[in-house]
């Protein structure tokens, strides 16, 4: 998957915004003020919501051992650096993605939550 279609496919969800919080080398992908995807621009891994804790994120560590593990800081929530840059197909980036995205929207408050297009 190339950076822009990844970029593209965060935005283009309903509600999305994107941010620069520490600088220009990670977009951070919100909706309702919440992180959904932290995309690390130079490295090449985005960081997604993969299940409601370290437990349920294994599962894809362990179908991709080594393109996707344990988010730094936040992994014990659920959280998964996901390298996108090739050892995971397009396809399932793209699922998790949307998976985080859902997660994070079904968290905010109803009136934080985006219409649906």
């Amino acid at each position: 998957m190339q950076r822009e279609e990844l970029v593209a496919h965060c935005l283009a969800k309903p509600g999305a915004e994107e941010t620069y919080p520490w600088g220009d080398a990670e977009l951070v992908a919100k909706v309702g003020g919440k992180a959904f995807a932290f995309i690390n621009l130079d490295g090449g891994t985005v960081g997604v919501k993969c299940g409601r804790d370290a437990a349920e994120a294994a599962e894809w560590r362990e179908r991709h051992p080594g393109a996707i593990v344990a988010s730094a800081y936040i992994g014990r929530y659920g959280w998964n650096a996901v390298d996108w840059t090739g050892p995971v197909a397009d396809d399932e980036v793209r699922e998790l993605v949307d998976a985080s995205y859902d997660a994070i929207v079904a968290a905010l408050p109803k009136a934080r939550r985006p219409a649906a297009r």
